[in-house]
């Protein structure tokens, strides 16, 4: 279905703002941990909230972050059929580069997993299982969501067609240069494990 100009807007608009909440920073402060900016990698996302020790947080923050790009999608696909593609998208945009925290903030994974759970769900369980068993084995996030990220375009390719795919190529190509720094350990082996405060 052709979108119109006004629901476009809408659904981008409305999923970047959604996006760009800061759970991690937020949940960290409320719960007396300080700027989690001022923690390990200095990064917003669950993987550092759970570098303060407290796995409930980390949890919460994942399950949030996860939510904002679900929560973008299907509302904007419920309104505006079509439009959850361009809201799930935004919501991922507004999570690595949130208007409040100077277009500095997360890394996206969990808001890009669930935008897929919320726009083909298959895809985005292949997604999650692709990364809890690189996880298992290897015990690095960073490379956990490197090749789930990667691995997604095939998924959505095969599941969902043209459309989810090409979101997914994007998304992937955004979490690849979100992660340079980590490809740049993970080459030289002093990439940190899944758990380790510093």
């Amino acid at each position: 279905m052709d979108l119109s100009p006004n629901a476009l807007a809408a659904a981008l608009a409305g999923g970047y703002l959604l996006g760009s909440m800061p759970f991690g920073m937020i949940l960290t402060r409320l719960a007396g941990q300080g700027d989690i900016r001022n923690i390990g990698s200095g990064n917003i996302g669950a993987t550092n909230v759970l570098r303060t020790g407290n796995k409930w947080l980390a949890l919460l923050t994942l399950i949030l972050d996860g939510g904002k790009g679900a929560g973008a999608a299907l509302l904007a696909e419920y309104l505006a059929p079509g439009a959850g593609l361009f809201a799930g998208g935004a919501a991922f945009i507004g999570h690595i580069y949130p208007v409040w925290l100077k277009f500095r903030g997360g890394k996206g994974v969990a808001t890009f997993l669930g935008t897929l759970l919320a726009l083909s769900w298959p895809v985005g369980i292949a997604c999650c299982l692709t990364w809890f068993v690189t996880a298992l084995v290897f015990r690095i996030s960073s490379l956990s969501a490197l090749v789930a990220a990667l691995l997604s375009p095939i998924y959505a390719y095969y599941v969902s067609g043209t459309g989810l795919a090409t979101l997914s190529c994007v998304l992937c190509l955004l979490i690849f240069l979100r992660h340079k720094d980590n490809i740049k350990r993970l080459l030289q082996g002093t990439e940190p494990r899944i758990g380790k405060k510093s």
